[in-house]
């Protein structure tokens, strides 16, 4: 039977997040099996999830949209019937279909979790997405999107049309690695935590370290542009992906209720710039992100409805330019 996230709760009631399964890496090195070839690869994304999102920013903020290309799938999680078994990822029958998705034209999959079959027979793990896929092989390369994003940050610069541009610079990597690591685990993971709980102590641990790291991370943004000081970063790219969604879906949908984004001033405002960042706006797509959180989740939202607001205008003006060089 399939498993998903909402089946990764301890016996404290807490959500425990699995670790991906499929971590080959693309390298320059000569004796690589996986090269860094323009053409050969794939990635496949939702538009609702925060983690392959993060990757189809690299691509766009890179220039590797005509090195890599990629697809998305439908924005609602499809159950086989009554049980707990269900289709997950489901690939649209044609581009008119839904909006954004398109059908597999590589392997002719109709869902995500047939393309982790052709990978691995003896498959086990979560059919998750980012899938960053080997055309030649016909293999998953890597589904762990933490690593997907730093083989788009270096080992395509040959190809990519933005090689200078580096999000994981030598001088900032120790303070980058840190900042990860508080934000994954109180913020990016932590709205989920408070959402997937299923008893009052571990979602009310998961909000305390939530809204104790958003505090932080507007004291920071307070002071410089960015996270890790007045550039940007991979820690920028990471941490919009959750912020972007907050208050059109984690404030209701998972109780992250403490208060919105639009009341952090800093935080607001530094959403709105990396939304304006070229590249990173064809990244959201606000429907597929509602229709997904809302309509995937019936043990949490049991009628699928969808809140018809806020629809927040991250495009609108911002003050972030008063901290630039």
């Amino acid at each position: 039977m399939a498993r998903f996230s909402l089946d990764e709760i301890s016996d404290t009631g807490a959500f425990v997040r699995s670790a991906s399964t499929f971590r080959n890496w693309i390298s320059r090195d000569l004796n690589s099996q996986f090269p860094p070839e323009s053409g050969r690869y794939h990635l496949y994304v939702s538009y609702a999830c925060p983690w392959a999102s993060r990757c189809l920013a690299y691509l766009n903020i890179k220039g590797l949209n005509k090195a890599i290309s990629f697809s998305a799938v439908k924005p609602i999680f499809e159950r086989t019937n009554e049980s707990d078994d269900y289709k997950g990822w489901v690939f649209p029958e044609s581009e008119t279909e839904v909006p954004g998705a398109e059908p597999d034209m590589l392997n002719g999959a109709k869902t995500i979790r047939e393309l982790y079959e052709i990978a691995s027979a003896n498959y086990t793990g979560k059919y998750t997405v980012p899938v960053l896929w080997d055309k030649k092989l016909k293999t998953i390369v890597n589904n762990e999107s933490s690593e997907i994003i730093r083989m788009f940050n270096t080992e395509f610069n040959s190809i990519a049309e933005n090689p200078t541009l580096d999000l994981y610079p030598t001088d900032l990597k120790p303070q980058i690695d840190d900042t990860n690591e508080w934000i994954y685990t109180s913020i990016n993971n932590g709205v989920y935590k408070c959402g997937f709980a299923k008893k009052q102590e571990p979602y009310n641990e998961a909000a305390r370290q939530l809204y104790g790291a958003l505090d932080k991370c507007e004291d920071i943004l307070s002071k410089q542009r960015y996270i890790c000081g007045n550039t940007l970063t991979e820690a920028d790219i990471r941490l919009f992906v959750t912020l972007i969604r907050f208050d059109e879906v984690y404030a209701v949908h998972f109780k992250c209720n403490k208060k919105l984004l639009r009341e952090y001033p800093n935080l607001f405002n530094y959403t709105k710039d990396i939304f304006q960042i070229p590249g990173i706006s064809s990244t959201v797509n606000m429907e597929h992100i509602k229709l997904h959180y809302y309509g995937s989740h019936p043990s949490i939202n049991p009628f699928g409805i969808v809140p018809v607001g806020p629809n927040i205008d991250y495009s609108a003006p911002h003050d972030r330019e008063r901290f630039s060089a």
